[in-house]
């Protein structure tokens, strides 16, 4: 991990938070899966639309190993509610409908700052809805065992997806928590440990949550996991890398959970940054977390 650092270092492309928002989504889509291995060829990759709650058609793509009746994961990619697209996860969500033999659906929910809070919270639950109902009938995929997950602000959509599940009644196998946010200001140790130097920086995270929401709203739920009661929430898969600013806010999230009953299988991985999972082609360790997050899948819908 401190060779690829170095080596990205030596790379001089701009911060992020010196871009404009337009700027910093294709310079993300450029490099998003240049780590990353050959995107895996599957029997199923279709690009559909997903109606949000006001209507407008949300482009989603689904990936699959076969025309089966499958289980599905809704994914959510991260990017900090700004930046990140169907192209920039393409390759992840290949891999984790290939190593757990189930559907992944992507979502391309709306973005900052066109799109402030809570509308990719009301996105990313309209899909989950729209999956749990119509899955079968337009997909050919099984609804009734349905996941989702996401990395970074994905998982931060994630939890708040398994939240509003439990409120609503709408049954989850699981939820996949890939380095996610919790919190509501950025302000535990790791983020000052981590601030510069290890992907994700203290000043492009003022700058996705600055383009996202407004300082008095970060204490809502749907922002900050960590604010609500996570009691009876679906069972939880959480990936975090220790070098990562937000990796307390991960471990909390996941005691909190546990502490209230919940069942979660939580992997730290020692030594990595935030996005690990997205090198695979560097990084060991990313294909084995994609292969935990597989094997938390296959359970989850077994049972």
């Amino acid at each position: 991990m401190a060779g690829l650092l170095s080596r990205m270092s030596r790379v001089k492309t701009p911060p992020l938070h010196t871009l404009t928002p337009a700027e910093a989504r294709a310079a993300y889509t450029l490099r998003a899966e240049v780590l990353e291995p050959p995107r895996a060829p599957l029997a199923r990759v279709e690009d559909f639309s997903i109606p949000a709650a006001d209507g407008t058609a949300l482009p989603a793509r689904l990936y699959a190993v076969s025309h089966e009746r499958l289980p599905v994961l809704l994914y959510l990619h991260g990017g900090g509610f700004v930046i990140g697209n169907l192209e920039t996860h393409d390759s992840l969500c290949r891999q984790l409908a290939l190593r757990s033999g189930g559907a992944v659906v992507a979502l391309d929910y709306r973005l900052a700052p066109e799109h402030r809070f809570p509308t990719a919270v009301d996105d990313a639950w309209a899909a989950m809805h729209w999956l749990a109902t119509q899955a079968d009938a337009v997909l050919g995929l099984d609804g009734s065992r349905l996941a989702v997950g996401g990395d970074s602000a994905g998982g931060t959509l994630t939890a708040a997806c398994a939240l509003h599940a439990r409120d609503v009644g709408l049954p989850l196998a699981l939820q996949v928590l890939i380095t996610p946010g919790t919190t509501a200001h950025a302000d535990t140790a790791s983020h000052k440990l981590f601030a510069n130097g290890f992907v994700l920086d203290a000043a492009a995270i003022t700058w996705f949550f600055d383009h996202y929401i407004d300082f008095h709203h970060r204490r809502d739920w749907r922002f900050a996991p960590l604010e609500a009661d996570a009691d009876g929430v679906a069972p939880a898969c959480v990936i975090l890398a220790e070098c990562d600013p937000l990796v307390d806010e991960g471990v909390a999230y996941a005691d909190q959970m546990r502490a209230t009953g919940v069942p979660v299988e939580l992997e730290l991985y020692r030594g990595l940054t935030h996005d690990f999972i997205k090198m695979g082609r560097a990084i060991p360790q990313a294909t084995q977390a994609q292969q935990v997050v597989a094997e938390a899948l296959r359970q989850a819908w077994r049972t």
